[in-house]
C-alpha cells in the first residue's frame, strides 16, 4: 500500500498518537454505542496504531459538535467526526447556527442505518398508500421536529396523501401505547431496527403492516414496499422527497476534518472500511442491538453533495412540505 513505503510517514504520524471521535450526541445511544465500538476495533487498521477515545458533544440538535469538528478540532487526521444524519439537511433547510459546510468534511463512510417506516396497526384496514391517498389514517406524532411529523406531513403536502397527524405524544413509546389502544392507527419515521428491538412480538404476531419506508434503496426484508421518493408523479416531486429522505440515507456517518493531508484521509478511509468487515467489531455491534449495513465514503460524500447542491426550488418546496401549516 502507497502509505507504507518511503519511511512509512503516516505509521510515524499515528504512533503514539490518540484519535478522538466526536459524537454529537450522548451517552448510551446509537451513534454513541457505533463510535465506542469503532474506537475498539479500528486503531488496528490505522497504520502506527494509535490510541482512540470518544467524546460526546450534545447540545444545539448536533450543531455544536458538528461547529467544533470544522472551526476547532485539530486538522491534522487525529479529530474524527459522528453526527447525527439530519446535519447536511439542516444546513439546507434550516441553517440556524451553522458554522460549518458539510462539503468540506473529509466522509469516511457509514455503518449505515435502518431505513425508517411508517407502520399502521394491523386492524386499521389499511394496506398500502394507494388506501392513504383515499381515505384518512390517524398518524400519531411527538412534535413538529420528529421524524413522526416531518415526513406524513411531506406526503401531505406533496402527494396529497391524507394522514391526519395527532400531535401532544410525549415519546415514542407513548405512541407505540396509543397504537395499541386504537387511539391512533400509524406512526411514521420509525426505524426498522428500533422497532425489532422494541417489539419483536408486532413482527411475530403480524400485528404491524408497512405503508412506506425512507432511505436511499429498499430494505432487502421490505423488497415490496416503496420508498416515500418513488411516490413522487413527477421529477420535482421525486426530488423534493429525496431530499427529505436524505437523513436516513446516511445512516451514520463517520468523517475527519477540512485541510486533513490527502495521504491520512485515505489511511482513514481504509482502516474505515476494513474496520466494517472485521469480525470482532460486527460481533460486538450486533450484540449492541446496532444494524450494520455500511457504505464507503464515496457514496456518503455523494449524498452530503446531492443534499446541500440541491435546486433552489426543491429546496424551497422541501421547506414549505416540512413545515406545519396554518389550520
Amino acid at each position: 500500500m502507497r502509505h507504507n513505503r518511503a519511511g512509512h510517514p503516516i505509521e510515524d504520524f499515528y504512533r503514539g498518537k490518540t484519535v478522538t471521535i466526536v459524537t454529537s450526541t450522548g451517552v448510551g445511544g446509537p451513534f454513541d454505542l457505533t463510535a465506542r465500538a469503532l474506537a475498539k476495533h479500528m486503531p488496528k487498521y490505522v497504520p502506527g496504531r494509535p490510541t482512540m477515545i470518544v467524546r460526546n458533544m450534545p447540545g444545539g440538535g448536533n450543531v455544536l459538535a458538528t461547529n467544533y469538528m470544522y472551526t476547532q478540532a485539530p486538522k491534522d487526521g487525529t479529530a474524527l467526526g459522528v453526527v447525527n444524519n439530519i446535519i447536511p439537511l439542516h444546513q439546507v433547510l434550516d441553517g440556524r447556527g451553522v458554522r460549518f459546510d458539510a462539503r468540506r468534511f473529509n466522509w469516511l463512510g457509514s455503518t449505515g442505518g435502518s431505513n425508517l417506516f411508517t407502520w399502521v396497526w394491523h386492524t386499521a384496514g389499511f394496506k398500502s398508500m394507494d388506501d392513504v391517498m383515499r381515505r384518512e389514517l390517524i398518524t400519531g406524532s411527538t412534535g413538529v421536529g420528529s421524524g413522526t411529523f416531518i415526513y406524513p406531513n411531506t406526503m401531505n403536502m406533496i402527494l396529497r396523501t391524507r394522514h391526519r397527524i395527532v400531535m401532544g405524544y410525549a415519546s415514542t413509546a407513548a405512541l407505540d401505547l396509543a397504537m395499541e389502544r386504537g387511539e391512533v392507527q400509524a406512526r411514521a419515521g420509525a426505524s426498522l431496527a428500533g422497532m425489532l428491538q422494541e417489539h419483536p412480538d408486532w413482527f411475530r404476531d403480524h400485528k404491524i403492516i408497512p405503508l412506506v419506508q425512507i432511505g436511499s434503496e429498499r430494505d432487502k426484508d421490505y423488497p415490496d414496499v416503496p420508498l416515500m421518493h418513488e411516490l413522487g408523479k413527477n421529477d420535482e416531486q421525486r426530488q423534493v422527497l429525496a431530499l427529505v429522505s436524505s437523513p436516513p440515507s446516511l445512516g451514520r456517518p463517520f468523517f475527519t476534518t477540512p485541510d486533513v493531508p490527502a495521504a491520512r484521509i485515505a489511511a482513514l478511509r481504509e482502516a474505515f472500511d476494513a474496520t466494517m468487515k472485521d469480525e470482532g467489531f460486527l460481533t460486538e455491534a450486533r450484540q449492541l442491538g446496532l444494524d450494520m449495513q455500511p457504505m464507503p465514503a464515496d457514496v456518503v460524500t455523494q449524498i452530503v453533495f446531492a443534499t446541500i447542491n440541491a435546486p433552489a426550488e426543491v429546496v424551497a418546496k422541501a421547506k414549505a412540505a416540512i413545515e406545519p401549516q396554518a389550520r
